[in-house]
């Protein structure tokens, strides 16, 4: 009798992994069911861009999207169906029948949610993949553009520089990340300082609510509006294109980067950084790059720490400019390159010997194959003596493995947003933002733990230099370390808001309160989507 008592919970294990597939087949085929009886467009067929595991195209399809292969392994849940829409009535019709037999929706851009959220769930789920609404559309007179969700920044900068070479967008630093989900999570990239994040710079959408309907900014209401620029993707429902504003770039910008071990000083230049880049002038963009380093064969492993900077001017206002900030650093006339605002683009992808048809390709990475990612804001300088307590650390890790830590400046018109402007709090008083990752060969996805660990002690190390009460994030750069909802999508509000307000901060409860209005059956959901609160 005891030996029966034992087999019980794997019985009931067993029992509901069967129902769960049942479930998922009856869904599946009510689903595609609903899809071809759902004709709002009669001139449209929904079955040329819908595909399911028996179709040939079908993983194809799946994994071109997917930038972190940690979330490619024969134990990730697939989606039962992916929908490739090519206009808006295939998106309402996938909403309309996923809502109607119980299946979820997850939404994929340029694929870089770095959870993989925009294509993994734990629940029976169906992905809506954008790739084919990726039009940018660009008025040159007005100084503004449509953007579709699926475009990727790299095709923003493109199509842009295409109608005018003086023009751009507040963009992301890697061009490969798709516009939908960089501006849902703010967006903050190149000329941030200058001009503030992307969703600072966004004057209407289109957007699909949970019902279908379509809904731009006057119609949807300046709540929902602030909500989705900022507030991160998958909770409120579908942004499908933004209408941004463009900004004037010079002819001539200027770039540099220039790497210093820690034999020539590299922690003492490091730690002077923090002072100066975030009270540079607006039109530098600052960042510094740090990881372990080979200097030749007989040489001793070392950091290199890496700084780099665009300017948006020539060398001849840079050079005094960096001279007489940071003389520390040793640069000389020979480190300044002029060159056009997407060659700087370009230059800092790593794709200077490439033509800015570079940028039109989705399928390169700044990131290796497999990664996981963490992120701090930084409010008051790391002192030399901890900075100095990171090297070990570094140089800890495989010389295979890429670990890289990046401070990215702040300051400048990001000082001058309110943190309530939009649901993207990190404003005024952050001196940079910290992008921690450590990345490997999928073929040692097998090795994953032992470097999601490896990244856990590190993170645990900053704490006591970083921001704190709490201790913030960066949405764009999703961590499910810092807390997440259930499995499902569900969460009370007190467990969400572990780690919403690390996201946040107090912005959170309005988002709360605007999901509550905008999805009250919670229909838009994922690890770390908004709930809605009802006491």
């Amino acid at each position: 009798m005891k030996s029966l008592y034992r087999s019980l919970p794997l019985l009931f294990v067993v029992v509901c992994s069967l129902s769960w597939v049942n479930v998922s087949a009856n869904s599946h085929d009510d689903f595609l069911d609903c899809l071809s009886s759902y004709h709002p467009d009669k001139s449209s067929s929904i079955s040329k861009v819908t595909y399911t595991e028996t179709n040939s195209s079908y993983s194809a399809v799946l994994e071109s999207s997917i930038r972190n292969h940690r979330f490619s392994t024969p134990n990730t849940p697939k989606p039962l169906v992916i929908v490739t829409p090519l206009n808006i009535s295939h998106v309402q019709a996938t909403i309309h029948c996923s809502k109607k037999h119980g299946l979820q929706i997850r939404t994929r851009s340029g694929g870089h949610d770095y959870e993989g959220l925009s294509y993994v769930s734990h629940v029976p789920f169906v992905v809506i993949d954008l790739v084919h609404f990726k039009s940018v559309e660009v008025d040159v007179e007005n100084e503004e553009a449509w953007v579709e969700s699926g475009a990727i920044v790299g095709e923003v900068y493109y199509r842009i520089n295409e109608r005018s070479a003086n023009l751009t967008f507040p963009g992301a630093h890697g061009y490969t990340v798709g516009i939908g989900g960089f501006i849902s999570g703010g967006g903050d990239g190149l000329l941030s300082r200058k001009y503030g994040l992307a969703a600072d710079n966004v004057i209407d959408a289109q957007f699909v609510d949970a019902s279908g309907r379509i809904l731009d900014r006057r119609s949807m209401g300046e709540d929902l509006f602030w909500a989705i620029r900022g507030g991160g993707g998958g909770s409120f429902g579908i942004v499908l294109s933004w209408k941004i504003k463009l900004f004037h770039v010079p002819s001539v910008v200027t770039v540099f980067s220039v790497g210093r071990t820690l034999e020539q000083n590299a922690s003492q230049l490091l730690h002077r950084w923090q002072y100066v880049a975030p009270n540079l002038p607006n039109d530098v963009y600052s960042l510094v790059a740090i990881s372990a380093w080979n200097a030749g064969q007989n040489e001793t492993r070392t950091v290199l720490v890496t700084f780099t900077s665009v300017f948006q001017g020539g060398a001849n206002e840079l050079i005094p400019l960096m001279q007489e900030r940071f003389p520390e650093l040793g640069l000389v006339k020979e480190d300044f390159i002029e060159m056009t605002w997407l060659e700087a683009v370009l230059f800092i992808n790593r794709l200077s010997n490439e033509t800015s048809e570079a940028l039109l390709d989705r399928n390169r990475s700044l990131l290796p194959p497999s990664f996981k990612s963490k992120s701090d804001y930084v409010n008051e300088p790391v002192p030399e003596i901890a900075l100095q307590g990171l090297w070990p650390q570094l140089l800890e890790v495989d010389e295979a493995i890429s670990a890289v830590q990046t401070f990215i400046a702040y300051g400048g018109m990001m000082d001058e947003i309110s943190e309530t402007e939009t649901p993207f709090p990190h404003r005024k008083g952050t001196l940079y933002k910290i992008h921690y990752n450590i990345g490997w060969q999928e073929e040692e996805n097998i090795r994953s733990q032992r470097y999601i660990s490896w990244m856990r002690k590190l993170y645990s190390y900053m704490g006591p230099f970083v921001s704190k009460s709490p201790r913030t994030a960066y949405v764009n750069y999703r961590d499910l370390d810092i807390g997440r909802n259930n499995d499902d999508g569900k969460a009370s509000y007190k467990q969400a808001s572990v780690w919403g307000r690390k996201y946040f901060k107090n912005n959170f409860d309005r988002l709360v309160s605007i999901k509550t209005k905008i999805d009250p059956e919670h229909f838009f959901k994922h690890e770390q989507s908004i709930p809605p609160n009802f006491h």
